[in-house]
């Protein structure tokens, strides 16, 4: 191995040795504290620290990087106090998640970290968003995202090198090629025989380095950086290195060629720099030894605080509270009286640009929004208004962009994504699921990003384009979902949402885009969010719905005269409004739960459910549920009108008061 010092003086090299010193051997502690059984689980990076070392060194501080597990070096470099990182690995209430997650997954905005979740891949998506805050703000900042050979098989890694590539996003997409995705060689995970050759598919410059050297992966990356600050785009980066442990401890190594480890174990990364220095005269002995003793002595005093606490004691209350960012809302109402009749669409698109007049941080990303208007022409009018920095076309790759969306958050912006049809969210749910709904309960993290889901059926556009699927996320804590059946409601919870720092799925019925309309303020104003509305008063019965629902309900009762029933317009799903489902149930007796999702599995299960149990005493006849036929969506007319649940809702009415 060879080493070229260049213009970096003696003080630059010893940092750099320490920097090497402190993972390697806060490793070598955590691997005998495993095999004393006293961690749990450990994931290796010895042989690679070059890499994480260097980067994180080369780095200004305050510049993002997004780590893996086996970038410790990035951690140390970024002086984490010791005793938190380990109470981290331990689950106790020092660490940075509370005992909520483990090992390297977690950020910290005060150190400019940013942690991994499980699913290879997402890290990229967010590394996006946080340089395009960079660049939208012009700052002259890089942001470094880490990926393992293995986790660039999948799609997450490709949209957002494309992403970034599109729009010159200043971005350092490291790949830690250490020929195994856990025990999989390489041959057997892609047929490119170096990675610096896809950089050519995506129209961006690719470097290659020897990941095992210190000096070389610092020299590059410094220089790199410099470059990027001043003329922002991305960089595929490849750093060849091997992992000389399992891909974590319990799997070993016996996948590994015998030759093939002690090749690379003679490529060590820090043996071969210590050789180096001390070869140069840089150090000798006497610095070696100091420096190891200095560092025990931090790894031992680290321990012996984290190794102090004990697990948290569970509270119920934290953990709810701790789901979403704090947040009081401030109900706006309207300025004045002026009101205007508008189309639903209409009121959806007021309420977006009077958000985007609002919030000068909040940026607009999705597929032809930008000049086009999107495909329900709801941005239309907006570029020329707000900018094409701030209403941006995308390319077709949701997951990267909701992605996006988050790392945008991380630098205090605000992000709307807009999915071109409900049904096309299947493409970005691992980042709303574990992204957005899991960051702030997991390191107080907000992501202020509203997904807007154009959604439902009635337009005889078939299984992929007429899905509801707002039960997908009901299921998931951490999100919260709107779904107004009214241009007032639409325009009020629109602003609510983006307004609120949490994470949102703003779902808009397609077929009311245009045959409904009503009176809207003019003004900027809120719809309280987790507040359901009576739209229909009655005694008999009480049909709880939301979304198209309500006109259907409408609709039916009104041809049923001599039948008075309470319908509540839920709004928000989540939270959903459980004073007011108390309220009508205990006034009427009777409960029908209507929605167009389909029956099994329907957001309506869980409400019935609900009543059941806390409100069993007050009904006179079981709860009736009215849904769609549990099949996908078909394209034709007769059998769409079939498979909706408007058709049913009559007999279903008559037998519920009749019981």
């Amino acid at each position: 191995m060879k080493f070229n010092r260049k213009k970096y003086t003696d003080e630059t090299l010893v940092q750099l040795y320490e920097g090497l010193l402190r993972p390697r051997m806060i490793e070598e502690k955590m691997l005998i504290l495993l095999r004393q059984n006293k961690i749990s689980k450990w994931f290796s990076g010895i042989g690679q620290e070059a890499i994480a070392v260097g980067i994180t060194q080369a780095l200004e501080a305050d510049e993002y990087i997004l780590p893996m597990h086996r970038n410790l070096g990035v951690f140390t470099g970024r002086q984490l106090p010791f005793d938190r990182l380990f109470a981290q690995w331990q689950g106790t209430p020092m660490g940075y998640t509370k005992g909520r997650d483990r090992s390297f997954h977690f950020g910290t905005n005060e150190h400019h970290i940013v942690g991994m979740i499980s699913h290879l891949g997402p890290q990229n998506g967010v590394a996006d968003g946080i340089a395009l805050a960079t660049k939208l703000r012009k700052e002259p900042k890089v942001t470094v995202v880490f990926n393992g050979d293995g986790g660039t098989s999948e799609g997450d890694f490709h949209e957002a090198i494309n992403v970034a590539a599109v729009w010159d996003l200043p971005v350092i997409f490291v790949v830690e090629n250490n020929g195994y995705g856990l025990s999989t060689p390489s041959q057997e995970q892609f047929r490119c025989k170096q990675f610096i050759d896809k950089a050519l598919g995506y129209g961006i410059e690719g470097i290659q380095l020897d990941g095992n050297n210190i000096l070389e992966v610092f020299d590059s990356v410094k220089t790199l950086a410099e470059k990027l600050r001043k003329k922002p785009r991305p960089v595929l980066l490849e750093c060849l290195t091997f992992r000389m442990r399992g891909h974590e401890e319990a799997s070993g190594t016996k996948y590994v060629p015998k030759k093939l480890m002690e090749e690379w174990a003679k490529k060590d990364p820090v043996q071969n720099y210590e050789d180096y220095l001390l070869k140069e005269k840089v150090i000798d002995q006497k610095t070696v030894d100091g420096l190891r003793k200095k560092i025990k002595q931090e790894i031992e005093a680290g321990l012996g605080v984290a190794f102090r606490e004990t697990h948290p004691v569970a509270d119920t209350d934290v953990e709810l509270k701790d789901l979403y960012a704090p947040y009081t809302p401030s109900l706006i109402q309207p300025a004045s009286s002026k009101r205007s009749e508008k189309r639903f669409i209409d009121a959806i698109s007021d309420g977006l640009r009077q958000s985007m007049e609002r919030h000068e941080n909040l940026v607009l990303m999705g597929q032809d929004i930008a000049e086009y208007g999107g495909v329900f022409k709801i941005t239309e009018g907006f570029v020329a208004a707000f900018g094409k920095e701030r209403v941006r076309n995308t390319p077709l790759c949701e997951s990267a962009i909701v992605g996006t969306g988050l790392g945008l958050s991380i630098k205090g912006m605000k992000a709307m994504v807009e999915m071109q049809f409900a049904d096309f969210v299947t493409e970005g749910f691992n980042q709303i699921v574990n992204n957005l709904a899991k960051t702030h309960w997991r390191w107080g993290q907000a992501a202020d990003v509203v997904v807007r889901m154009p959604t439902g059926a009635g337009t005889a556009a078939g299984p992929f384009h007429s899905q509801s699927n707002e039960a997908w996320f009901f299921h998931t804590p951490g999100l919260k979902i709107v779904y107004p059946s009214n241009p007032y409601d639409a325009k009020g919870l629109l602003c609510a949402a983006i307004d609120d720092p949490n994470p949102y799925l703003y779902f808009e019925h397609k077929l009311l885009y245009r045959s409904v309309k009503g009176e809207v303020p003019d003004d900027y104003y809120h719809v309280e969010i987790g507040k359901a509305k009576l739209t229909r008063e009655g005694s008999q019965l009480s049909i709880i719905t939301y979304g198209m629902g309500v006109h259907w309900a409408h609709e039916v009762l009104d041809g049923m005269p001599d039948i008075a029933v309470d319908v509540l317009d839920l709004r928000t799903l989540l939270p959903w409004d459980q004073e007011a489902v108390s309220e009508t149930v205990k006034k009427t007796n009777r409960v029908l739960i209507l929605h167009e999702d389909t029956l099994t599995g329907g957001i309506g299960g869980e409400l019935s459910a609900w009543i059941n149990e806390h409100l069993f005493e007050y009904l006179d006849a079981p709860v009736l549920r009215v849904a769609s036929l549990d099949t996908p969506i078909p394209f034709a007319p007769t059998l769409e009108n079939n498979f909706l649940p408007k058709g049913r809702l009559k007999k279903a009415i008559e037998t519920l008061v009749g019981y």
